[in-house]
C-alpha cells in the first residue's frame, strides 16, 4: 500500500481508503470481515458519514483495540431522526449525533471532523457565521476533532471552502463522468440516465478546484469514484465504454490535490479488487486511452496528467511540468511554493529538445512542445 500526505493535515493516508456506506446493509460478521480485510491490506482511512446507530456500533466493535491504526472522517450534521438519516444544522441535533458517533465508535476524538454535505453556495456562506461553525471551532480547540474538513459534490462550494481558511481537507466526488458535469446543488443531477451530448471535456470549475486544492495544500479524499458503478458498464457509462475499478481509481489519484479514494466495500473481495491497483500494470491503470477513444464525450486538448507522454528522451517529467505550469497560470505572480517544486525537478521544460515524440503518444492531442516553451518562459 502506498501512502500520501493529506494536505496541510500532514496525515499520511493510504491512497486506497474505506468508504463505509455499504456497511449499513451488513450484519456484524460482514462488517468485521470487511474491516479486517482493509487492515490486512494496509488501508488506514475510514469515512463514516452514516448516522444509523447500528452501523456505528458495528464499526466501533470492529476497530476496538486498533483505533490508533485508523484515521476516521466523522461527519458533523449527519443525524438520525425518527429512524432515518437527516442532514441537519440544528445544533442540538448535530451535537447529539456527533456525541453518539464518538460513543459508538468507542473513541474520544475524530481525526477529520467533516462539515457534512454542503452543496449550496448560500448555505456555505450562512454556515461561516453560525452556531454550527462555532461548535466546529470549539471541538477543534478541545482536540475532539484534530482537523477540519468538508464534504461536497459542488465544485463552486468546494472552491469557496478551499479558499476560506476554514478547512484543511475535503471529501469531494471525483470520477471522469462527474468531471464533465457543470456545478449543481442537486447530487441527483450527476446520476441522470442520459448525459448531454455537448459534454466534451472537463468542466472548468472542477479543473480550477483541483488546482486550487493543490496550490493551497487542501488535501482531497474522493467519494463516488465509481459513479455508483455506472462506469463499469458501457450501457450506463456516459462515454459508451466501460472502465475497470483500477482505471477509476487511477483517474481519481491522478487529479491534483487527491490523497486517497474512499472505496465502498460490502465484501472482502471488493477490498481485494480495489487494492489490486497497488500491483497493477500501467496498461491496467490506463484510463486515458479509453476516454480518448470513447465514442462519446472524449476529452481533448487538455493535459490529464496521465503520463502517456513518457518516456521523454531528455528525462523530463512532462506531466509534473504541465501540472506546475497550470498552477502557475492561475496567479498573476507565480507562487513561491510552485517555483520551489519546479526548481526541485531534475529536468524541466528548459531541457525540452522539441522532438515531439510525447505528442505522438498523448491520447488527448495536447500540444506538449508549445506548453514546454510556455513553461520555460514562465519559470525562467
Amino acid at each position: 500500500m502506498q501512502y500520501r500526505r493529506l494536505g496541510k493535515t500532514g496525515l499520511m493516508v493510504s491512497e486506497i481508503g474505506f468508504g463505509g456506506e455499504w456497511l449499513e446493509r451488513m450484519d456484524m460478521d460482514g462488517v468485521r470481515a470487511v474491516v479486517e480485510a482493509c487492515q490486512k491490506e494496509g488501508i488506514n482511512i475510514l469515512d463514516c458519514w452514516m448516522s444509523e446507530p447500528g452501523v456505528r456500533s458495528h464499526i466501533g466493535e470492529c476497530i476496538k483495540g486498533s483505533r490508533e491504526k485508523w484515521y476516521i472522517q466523522g461527519h458533523l450534521g449527519s443525524t438520525w431522526q425518527n429512524g432515518q438519516y437527516v442532514r441537519s444544522r440544528e445544533l442540538p441535533k448535530v451535537k447529539e449525533a456527533f456525541e453518539d458517533l464518538l460513543e459508538r465508535l468507542g473513541t474520544d476524538y475524530i481525526d477529520l471532523g467533516m462539515i457534512h454535505y454542503v452543496d449550496s453556495e448560500k448555505e456555505w456562506e450562512e454556515l461561516l457565521d453560525s452556531p454550527f461553525m462555532e461548535y466546529v471551532h470549539e471541538l477543534k480547540e478541545k482536540g475532539v476533532i484534530r482537523h477540519v474538513g468538508l464534504s461536497s459534490h459542488n465544485p463552486k462550494v468546494a472552491k469557496m471552502a478551499a479558499l476560506s481558511g476554514e478547512i484543511e481537507m475535503m471529501l469531494f466526488s471525483v470520477n471522469p463522468a462527474f468531471d464533465l458535469m457543470p456545478p449543481t446543488e442537486n447530487i441527483d443531477d450527476y446520476f441522470v440516465d442520459e448525459y448531454d451530448d455537448s459534454l466534451a471535456g472537463m468542466d472548468p470549475e472542477r479543473t480550477e478546484l483541483y488546482k486550487i486544492c493543490e496550490q493551497n495544500d487542501i488535501g482531497i479524499t474522493v467519494m463516488k469514484g465509481y459513479a455508483g458503478g455506472r462506469l463499469f458498464d458501457e450501457k450506463t457509462s456516459p462515454f459508451g465504454v466501460a472502465l475497470t475499478p483500477v482505471q477509476c481509481i487511477h483517474y481519481a489519484l491522478t487529479r491534483p490535490g487527491v490523497a486517497s479514494i474512499m472505496v465502498g466495500y460490502s465484501d472482502p473481495k471488493h477490498v481485494c479488487d480495489a487494492v489490486e491497483y497497488e500491483t497493477a500494470s500501467e496498461e491496467e491503470k490506463d484510463y486515458a486511452s479509453i476516454l480518448a477513444s470513447a465514442p462519446r464525450h472524449a476529452y481533448s486538448k487538455k493535459c490529464m496528467y496521465c503520463n502517456h507522454c513518457k518516456p521523454c528522451p531528455a528525462g523530463i517529467d512532462i506531466a509534473m511540468v504541465n501540472k506546475l505550469y497550470d498552477l502557475a497560470m492561475m496567479q498573476e505572480t507565480v507562487p513561491d511554493s510552485v517555483k520551489a517544486h519546479y526548481a526541485a525537478l531534475e529536468k524541466n521544460a528548459s531541457h525540452c529538445i522539441a522532438c515531439g515524440g510525447c505528442e505522438t503518444r498523448c491520447p488527448f492531442g495536447v500540444e506538449i512542445v508549445e506548453r514546454m516553451k510556455a513553461a520555460k518562459k514562465v519559470f525562467s
